[in-house]
């Protein structure tokens, strides 16, 4: 698949030829594929732990005490950790070596999950839940700047693929891996387990990369861009971190002062990363980034579709146990049709691609929006008794749809990237989709709790697919400035 259609390229400079039409170094190290098993194993732990926590929110607030703004902290302050300091953690691995970051952020991701899973408090589990955040932001930038640095052509792609596959079941595995552990409550840890699993997946993990992993850096490392990271974390923080807190917290004024500050440090970040990628600098997202067509047009999809579908399934782990009193088996079991179809349309897409191109990426955002309006019909028509296999149709062309696009749109982002920049690269289109999971569950989140007391759940639920319907037609004409080819 390393001549299919989906990305024209501009004609290639030498500081812009795309990665994969430059043959690898003979020198180049290889990824084997227990290697590449081992680095999308280390990706599925912070992804998977972004929404693990969904369907233990209720047992966490019984048994903490927690309370409605204490549970978005949970979620929040792993969320803007995370999105905060993953382009600067691609950087680091840029500099100081990407197996040795995977391995410094796994070991760091293990003790962090460790600390949520034994907090005494809930101060305390936020406090984990922050720290966590930012190991993940360590670990993650590394798998796919590895990725790109030690497979080339077909490997290259099919390795993509099943990131991109592995990103997105992740996430749906996290809720039913989470319901499950809280229902099976493992030697009475009830909601702990949800962290807690990950400590031997952590060192299992980090055994497996010491030994199969190859280190890679950047051929022209650079130091870290400090005015950059820090309107960066500023600019993501007011915005994240009002949108997230702010409804629960009653819209102190506090809120409103971040959401001001952030188009001013917005620009300001802007401002000050052209500046110093004209003066010959680095800066922290290189501006020149964007203005190769199959970046720019691929971010451009991803932020909507990561706001649909990371509203999506906080509003749904909401719904299910709330309005149709699931508990956290069942609420999570809803949820494993739309993962398996996830997966398998994603180990499907390379084909489809080659042969069709950016028309995949089409269909499968229709083939979304017809999952949604069945599961909008399902919920209209049957509620308050609808069980859970009722639920598999609409979750399977949800999966299918959505498998379809996000692991296409990833390799369109990396499709033209420079091998030099594969870890800011990847940072840069993580912290996109990770911000926009975040910003749909703030969104889309907030609407949902916002109607609650004068619609009901039904009718909330329904105004939240509706919402997130009219996303998915956004995202559709999209589509449409995808590039038609892709190296």
């Amino acid at each position: 698949m390393s001549e299919t259609p989906l990305a024209t390229a501009a004609p290639a400079t030498p500081s812009t030829a795309p990665a994969a039409a430059r043959p690898r170094p003979a020198t180049a190290p290889l990824l084997t594929p227990l290697g590449l098993l081992t680095v999308l194993l280390g990706a599925a732990l912070p992804l998977i732990d972004f929404f693990i926590v969904n369907v233990a929110l209720p047992t966490i607030d019984r048994d903490l005490h927690a309370g409605p703004a204490m549970l978005e902290m949970v979620v929040a302050g792993y969320g803007v950790a995370y999105a905060t300091l993953l382009v600067l953690g691609g950087r680091l691995g840029d500099m100081v070596g990407r197996r040795r970051l995977f391995l410094w952020g796994l070991a760091t991701f293990g003790l962090t999950s460790l600390a949520c899973g034994l907090a005494p408090d809930a101060w305390t589990l936020v406090a984990a839940r922050v720290a966590q955040g930012a190991a993940a932001a360590l670990l993650l930038p590394q798998v796919l700047a590895t990725i790109q640095a030690t497979t080339s052509g077909k490997r290259r792609a099919k390795a993509v693929s099943l990131y991109g596959g592995t990103a997105g079941v992740s996430s749906a595995v996290g809720q039913v891996l989470g319901g499950l552990l809280v229902s099976v409550d493992l030697a009475g840890s009830g909601w702990r387990a949800v962290f807690l699993v990950n400590v031997p997946i952590a060192a299992v993990a980090w055994l497996l990369a010491a030994r199969t992993v190859p280190e890679t850096r950047s051929p022209h490392p650079s130091r870290v861009d400090a005015p950059g990271t820090a309107l960066l974390a500023l600019s993501l923080i007011s915005l994240l971190l009002p949108l997230t807190e702010g409804r629960a917290a009653g819209w102190p004024l506090w809120s409103w002062l971040l959401l001001a500050v952030f188009p001013f440090a917005a620009v300001a970040f802007v401002a000050v990363e052209r500046r110093a990628e004209r003066t010959g600098r680095t800066p922290l997202v290189p501006p020149s980034l964007f203005h190769i067509r199959s970046v720019r047009s691929g971010l451009t999809m991803i932020v909507p579709f990561s706001v649909g579908f990371g509203g999506f399934m906080f509003v749904v782990a909401v719904a299910l146990q709330s309005g149709l009193h699931y508990g956290p088996l069942a609420a999570g079991v809803s949820l494993a049709p739309l993962c398996v179809a996830f997966f398998l349309a994603s180990l499907a897409g390379p084909r489809l691609v080659h042969r069709f191109g950016r028309k995949v990426v089409i269909a499968g955002s229709l083939i979304q929006g017809v999952g949604l309006a069945i599961l909008a019909l399902t919920v209209h028509a049957g509620w308050p008794d609808i069980p859970v296999a009722a639920l598999a149709p609409s979750m399977t062309v949800l999966g299918i749809g959505q498998g379809l696009v996000l692991p296409v749109l990833l390799r369109i982002v990396l499709s033209e990237l420079p091998v030099a920049q594969a870890g800011v690269g990847g940072g840069v289109m993580i912290t996109t989709q990770q911000s926009g999971l975040a910003l749909g569950v703030a969104t889309l989140g907030t609407l949902f709790l916002a109607l609650l007391p004068s619609a009901g759940i039904r009718d909330a639920f329904l105004a939240a697919l509706l919402t997130q319907l009219a996303i998915v037609a956004g995202t559709t004409l999209l589509g449409l400035r995808l590039p038609r080819t892709m190296r």
